[in-house]
């Protein structure tokens, strides 16, 4: 949790409308597989499942900190569903990849003409493997603290509802859950010795 800086009647009240709102449609969430089991302020933790497998599968959890909310955008981070530590960038079950368009390439001669290619680009970035990685997306506390997105600040985008807690679900969904089509089950044999009694 952050040092709550901005007046927490304020935060608490902006808190509890993201979570007045979630639960008015809670029950089609939950059909999406989206589980909310922990709402209180400043924290959320959001636990999806993919419904298109049989049986049905946990995939993550989404741990939110609404501290200072909305004066600064929330934290987000992709966690172990069921210890509710954030996940390093090696053991995500997805990085939320997406699909970006890659600059033109011209082709010459006979088959002249321009081509697209699209490349996936992960919102879940760090630069190590053992970092814990941040939703690379505005609205998000992570994106607009990161030097890189510094000419991007979070009052640019505070009146858009970037950093709602819905339509950051629907973005983790989206790109992390939905893409799941079935599970790949894979058996390793191993080789080992059985031992008898010990010699006496």
């Amino acid at each position: 949790m952050t040092f709550q800086y901005v007046d927490p009647n304020v935060s608490r009240a902006k808190f509890d409308r993201e979570i007045a709102e979630y639960r008015e449609l809670a029950e089609q969430y939950r059909r999406r597989g989206w589980f909310l089991v922990h709402a209180e302020f400043p924290a959320v933790l959001v636990v999806l499942a993919t419904t298109k497998t049989k049986p049905a599968a946990v995939v993550m959890g989404v741990a939110f900190d609404y501290s200072n909310y909305d004066a600064a955008p929330p934290s987000v981070r992709i966690v172990n569903p069921f210890s509710g530590e954030p996940y390093k960038l090696k053991e995500l079950p997805s990085q939320l990849p997406r699909a970006v368009p890659q600059q033109e390439v011209v082709v010459p001669g006979p088959a002249a003409g321009k081509l697209m290619f699209e490349v996936a680009q992960p919102f879940m970035v760090a630069h190590d493997p053992d970092e814990i990685p941040f939703l690379c997306l505005a609205g998000v506390r992570e994106y607009h603290e990161h030097p890189a997105h510094s000419g991007d600040v979070w009052e640019l985008h505070r009146k858009t509802g970037a950093g709602r807690l819905v339509r950051l679900l629907e973005i983790v969904d989206r790109y992390g859950v939905a893409p799941i089509s079935g599970l790949n089950v894979q058996l390793v044999p191993q080789v080992g010795f059985n031992y008898g009694p010990p010699p006496a």
